[in-house]
This record gives structure tokens, C-alpha cells and sequence, in this order.
């Protein structure tokens, strides 16, 4: 496999994470050159003898020999999501976070690889992307982060680490369905078994020595669809002025709408109106939530009486909730 230009522009390691990324702050750190001696070092050792030449002492050298240290190639891939990705159906650019690091002696460029169709999974995320990260923050920056060039790869020093972030638009997708999107790297120079030789295609004109990875390394990443509906249903059921319910001239209505929120994630702002009827006229102070009495006035509690309908202000509402409002009118 043909080396990549060592003049590629090399993407700085992260160097601080914010305090709520110290999982993304521990993965980037730099450890004291794992790979031990730098690549393209030379080694260089001269033996010496002495001898007694008529009562002086002769010292002499052999020649030297010189050794360049060869190139190690490691790489690691590492999810740093602490778990599923929450994204809602129709969301966009929904940020999967990685960490590539160049376990190796000597600047290498690292090719990346997306698969976002894993067999297995509920569905494939669209218009997937890759961004290096660009300011070392270990967050992606919509219009900072660098988008991928698979033309030009990121050149990472030894034991350099980086942030990747894989961005995805989600489908309609269904409330609890996963996705699983792999990220691949793999040592520009080459990548195969352990102790693979790329002669002379080193740091400094060594050999390319494949590592214990394999150089090459993939992780997965997952979204996980949270979603919330509203169901809205609507019942009566009358009194009339003899006991029974008939519908008639006099006969209160009392009006029973019942709010289901059903999913894993919760709906914002919730408000349930409801016109009074014509040929009925609303029965004061009659608003009640979940069995509670609600004010007509536009107060601090949740319920209004306009002059011509109802309001309920439920604010945000977590699925697997439900919220009952009742309110009555008369038949005029």
C-alpha cells in the first residue's frame, strides 16, 4: 500500500475536556510514548579494545554500527458515548463522539471509515458525515469542526489522540429502535498480522513494523430513537333535572377529555382547549385536573375560562402519563 505524504497537516490532541466529557478527558490524554523510542531514531554503538604494545597501552575502535529504530503502527478506535445516542424521529445531525489514537512510535496518517449499515440493527441513520475535531474541545462545533477528507487524512504524532464525530439524520424511526454505526482506522501505511514488515516505508526511512493491533481498529457508536405521542379522547355523560339523562332543557353535560402520553420521551408545553358548545352555557368554576378544582381566572393554576372555552395548561409531560380535565355546561 502506498505511505501517505508525511507533510499532511497534522490535527492537534485534545489537550482539557469539560468537566462533563471526563470520560472523553481520560481517553485523551497523553500517555508517556507507549510505543517506547521514536521512530527513525538511530542507534548508534562503537566496541573498543586495548591492548599492551611494548609497554604502551593501544586502544582501538571497530567501525560503528547504526541501527534505525522501525516504525511501529498501532491504532485505536474508542466509542466515548457513555451509552445510546438519544435522538427523536426526523432529527438531524444527531453527534456520535469517537476517539482515535496513534498507539505507534511515529507520525502516521490514519484513514477513517464509516459503516453506517450494521446488520442487526432497526435502522440506518441518512446523510452520514465525519468531522475532526478542530479546537480539541472533545464537543462537536457545528461550522468549527473540520469535515473528513478522505483525500488527506489526520496525521497523528505518537500517541496522539483526536475526537471524531459522526453525524447522522435520523429516519422515522420508531420509539426504542437502535441504530448501530461502526467506525473503522486504519494505518495509512498498511495494516495486516502483527509483525507484517512494510520495509523502508518507516519514520526516517525504516522499516513499517505492523503493531499489536493489527493497525487497524473499529468501534461502534448507537442511537436510540426517544419519541412521544398525544392521544386526546373525548367523552360526556349528562344529568338531567329529573335524576335521569335525558338530554334536555336543563340537563348538565359534563365533558371528560383524557390526555395520554405514550413513549420514552416527554412532550413540551401541552395545552388542551375546548370550545363551551352552542346552546349551552358553561357551569362556573366546574374545571377540574386529575380530580382537583381548577379557577376560572387566568392565575397561577393550570385552568382559564375565557367567556366562549376552556383551557388547560399541562406543561411538559412525560410518556406513560395521563391527565384527565373535566368541565361541565347546561342545556339552554
Amino acid at each position: 500500500m502506498l505511505r501517505y505524504p508525511r507533510h499532511f497537516a497534522r490535527i492537534s490532541a485534545a489537550k482539557a475536556a469539560l468537566c462533563s466529557a471526563a470520560a472523553l478527558a481520560a481517553a485523551m490524554a497523553s500517555p508517556a510514548h507507549a510505543a517506547g523510542t521514536l521512530a527513525g531514531t538511530s542507534i548508534v554503538n562503537t566496541a573498543q579494545a586495548t591492548y599492551d604494545d611494548g609497554g604502551t597501552t593501544v586502544t582501538i575502535d571497530s567501525n560503528p554500527v547504526a541501527l534505525i529504530v522501525d516504525e511501529i503502527l498501532d491504532i485505536a478506535v474508542t466509542s466515548t458515548d457513555p451509552g445510546d445516542v438519544s435522538a427523536s424521529p426526523g432529527e438531524a445531525d444527531a453527534v456520535l463522539t469517537f476517539t482515535v489514537t496513534n498507539g505507534g512510535n511515529g507520525p502516521e496518517a490514519v484513514v477513517l471509515t464509516i459503516d453506517p449499515n450494521m446488520a442487526g440493527d432497526d435502522f440506518d441513520p441518512d446523510a452520514v458525515t465525519l468531522y475532526i475535531d478542530a479546537n480539541g474541545n472533545g464537543i462537536y462545533d457545528a461550522g468549527v469542526d473540520t469535515l473528513y477528507n478522505a483525500g488527506s487524512p489526520p496525521v497523528l504524532n505518537p500517541d496522539e489522540t483526536i475526537a471524531v464525530f459522526i453525524l447522522g439524520d435520523m429516519p422515522a424511526a420508531a420509539d426504542g429502535e437502535r441504530s448501530e454505526v461502526e467506525l473503522t482506522g486504519t494505518a495509512a501505511t498498511g495494516s495486516g498480522t502483527p509483525g507484517t514488515v512494510f520495509a523502508g516505508q518507516g519514520e526516517g526511512g525504516g522499516d513499517a513494523v505492523v503493531g499489536s493491533t493489527g493497525a487497524t481498529s473499529d468501534d461502534s457508536g448507537f442511537y436510540a430513537i426517544f419519541d412521544a405521542d398525544l392521544d386526546l379522547t373525548k367523552a360526556a355523560t349528562v344529568l338531567d333535572p329529573f335524576g335521569g339523562s335525558t338530554q334536555v332543557p336543563g340537563s348538565i353535560i359534563t365533558y371528560t377529555l383524557t390526555a395520554e402520553v405514550t413513549g420514552s420521551s416527554t412532550l413540551n408545553n401541552i395545552v388542551i382547549t375546548d370550545a363551551v358548545p352552542s346552546d349551552t352555557t358553561y357551569v362556573a368554576s366546574s374545571i377540574t385536573l386529575d380530580g382537583s378544582g381548577l379557577t376560572d381566572a387566568t392565575d397561577a393554576d393550570a385552568g382559564a375560562f375565557d367567556g366562549t372555552g376552556i383551557s388547560v395548561a399541562l406543561g411538559n409531560v412525560a410518556g406513560g402519563t395521563t391527565r384527565v380535565i373535566e368541565f361541565q355546561v347546561v342545556i339552554d
